[in-house]
């Protein structure tokens, strides 16, 4: 009997190890080009042994295919994997999805890339078939203020300050039909800044985490002109659209006078539309009544969409930002990205994803393109925190023009690229490989509210060590992810600025 298992992992998780244990033979997975690896599993197969392969269909999808399992076998599989957790207004978050999400595609694909969208899923009210359960110990490492599960109900145990035990309350039977979100907030609220050095046997690598400075003040922002760019289409139907309609009111509820906005509709191809062109801030839109005349049906034609959204004529003195509120359940995530990073010009792009089990791949791929952060809402309750917080974001850019250089110490291969401008209390993160002595400084400089923005780090001061290895699995996650997302387009940006990251 062969066995084939789709199942989603976190957008930002490096996947470095595999083993298979079938009674008591453990087999531990070797990492292969994909298509070498999938003869050699193929040849297993027919040899009648028991092998596994596992791919990466996109950044938060894997398919493992799993041969020649004999009658009453259990199997256990574990995988192994390093994250890295970005504060966003001082407080972590930690994703394990549970869901892969239904997939629209309208793409002519091979069957072998489409062959995970057309797996079967449970429907919408219908309660899992398998169990759920998980346990989390976190060690913060500083003394812990919160920590909170929006989307189950768990017991937490402190065993000191800086360290608890999560697990799943005895009664949360059905808790694998939605993400599992754990949040936290450290007593001293300031997000650290530092640099990180691993010292490899043949590539050395580094991570650089800058926290932004203060914000701009209100009266020093230019008018801007936001474009909200709203799915309708079935997926959406329920929660997922009433959750949209009430975002949007507060987000534009929050507008200044001087601010202007269009909203645009979309699902099917036949359905696409511009439902409101240039409206000022001061006059409300019938976000409600749009949303009864398009209460859910259809496909997805996100690309569509974003195209109109692109040909609206820009006046030259405003600053656009698009706004984009789906459950991205698409599958051309590749094709989206290369669309925005193509036609969005002078304008940052947001991502709204609403629902329980959001395809975050989408939606934060879309944000790393159009310059902007993603946002994620789970439940209904949520969306007047998430539209403050929106709203707090994109007052102002509190860093633009931003440069991250080097002097007597020789980086390369740097993620990003491109350094795009800086929102909020969200720091900069910056992976990369070094040569030669650590030795040196690395200068983050930028136009902030102000005035011009400049920080220096002493190389010498973060020795290398050996406890950073997780940098190296850390930064070819993020290499991977922006190949997956922006193919040899994405290489070219990178020859025309070698220097900067």
């Amino acid at each position: 009997m062969n066995l084939r298992y789709v199942f989603p992992a976190s957008t930002r998780a490096a996947v470095h190890g595999m083993t298979m244990q079938v009674g008591e033979q453990r087999i531990r997975a070797q990492i292969r080009e994909k298509q070498a690896a999938r003869e050699e599993f193929a040849k297993a197969q027919a040899a009648g042994k028991s092998a596994a392969l596992l791919e990466q269909q996109r950044p938060n999808v894997f398919t493992m295919n799993v041969a020649n399992v004999l009658p009453e076998d259990e199997i256990r599989v574990e995988l192994h994997y390093s994250e890295l957790l970005v504060p966003t207004g001082g407080t972590y978050e930690f994703v394990y999805p549970t869901v892969v999400g239904p997939r629209y595609s309208n793409a002519q694909e091979t069957a072998a890339e489409s062959g995970w969208v057309k797996s079967p899923y449970l429907h919408e009210k219908k309660e899992p078939t398998y169990s759920f359960d998980i346990e989390t110990h976190v060690a913060a490492g500083m003394p812990i203020d919160e920590l909170v599960c929006p989307s189950h109900r768990t017991q937490v145990d402190f065993v000191n300050p800086s360290t608890a035990e999560v697990r799943l309350d005895p009664g949360e039977a059905n808790g694998g039909n939605r993400d599992y979100i754990l949040r936290y907030r450290l007593a001293g609220r300031q997000v650290e800044t530092g640099l990180l050095l691993y010292p490899g046997q043949d590539e050395n690598f580094f991570l650089l985490m800058v926290q932004p400075p203060e914000r701009v003040k209100p009266a020093e922002i230019p008018p801007r002109e936001y474009i909200f760019v709203l799915d309708v289409s079935g997926s959406m139907h329920g929660f997922p659209l009433d959750t949209a309609k009430a975002l949007m009111s507060e987000l534009v509820g929050g507008l200044k006078p001087t601010d202007r906005f269009n909203v645009i509709l979309f699902s099917g191809a036949r359905s696409c539309c511009a439902a409101i062109v240039a409206r000022d801030a001061g006059e409300r839109p019938p976000v409600d009544g749009g949303g009864r005349e398009h209460p859910g049906g259809g496909e997805t034609e996100l690309g569509l969409a974003l195209k109109r959204a692109t040909e609206l004529p820009q006046p030259a003195d405003i600053s656009r930002t698009l706004i984009v509120i789906t459950d991205g359940f698409v599958s051309a995530d590749t094709a989206i990205c290369d669309q925005i990073r193509a036609r969005l010009n002078r304008a940052n792009l947001f991502a709204f994803g609403i629902g329980s089990s959001v395809n975050r791949s989408l939606i934060e791929g879309m944000a790393r393109a159009g310059q902007g952060e993603p946002f994620i809402v789970t439940e209904p309750g949520e969306a007047g925190a998430v539209a403050k917080r929106f709203r707090e974001y994109v007052a102002s850019p509190v860093l633009t023009h931003v440069k991250v250089e080097t002097e007597g110490f020789e980086t390369y291969d740097v993620e990003p690229a491109e350094v795009p401008d800086l929102f909020a209390e969200r720091p900069l993160v910056v992976f990369g490989k070094w040569r030669g002595q650590p030795s040196g400084t690395i200068r983050v400089s930028g136009l902030g509210g102000l005035g011009s923005f400049e920080k220096v780090f002493d190389v010498t001061e973060a020795p290398p060590s050996d406890a950073n290895q997780a940098l190296r699995y850390l930064w070819a996650r993020a290499r991977v992810a922006q190949l997956s997302e922006y193919g040899t387009d994405r290489d070219a940006t990178r020859r025309r600025s070698p220097s900067s990251a």
